[in-house]
């Protein structure tokens, strides 16, 4: 599972808009493979600047499914004539998986050196 993180810059004197298209747009996600979960939240310091997390089984769900999608192109649609400038979108994989592994087999090298 991958963490999209998109962080959105709203002109600011359209934010009341956005967040209004912003619920028509979001139905749109879920219709898509891959597609787990997606949360949008508002920046306390700068009203005005957004950040949308999606969360995806792969990246090429988000890259490839649903970018090169129908859905997109309405999500393009209502959304993107708000942003200035075009948002910044990363994606993040989980730490923690990767500790996990490393502790298993951490584990089975300690239980092996004590036999």
């Amino acid at each position: 599972m991958i963490l999209e993180v998109a962080v959105l810059k709203v002109k600011p004197h359209l934010t009341r808009e956005f967040e209004e298209a912003f619920k028509e747009a979001e139905i749109l996600l879920p219709l898509n493979s891959g597609y787990n979960s997606h949360e949008l939240m508002r920046c306390i310091e700068c009203p005005s600047q957004y950040i949308l997390l999606v969360s995806w089984e792969t990246v090429r769900d988000h890259e490839i499914g649903f970018r090169e999608s129908e859905h997109y192109k309405k999500w393009s649609k209502l959304l993107h004539h708000f942003y200035d400038p075009f948002p910044t979108v990363n994606h993040y994989d989980g730490v923690e998986e990767y500790n996990e592994e490393l502790v298993m087999k951490l584990m089975e090298l300690s239980h092996t050196e004590r036999n």
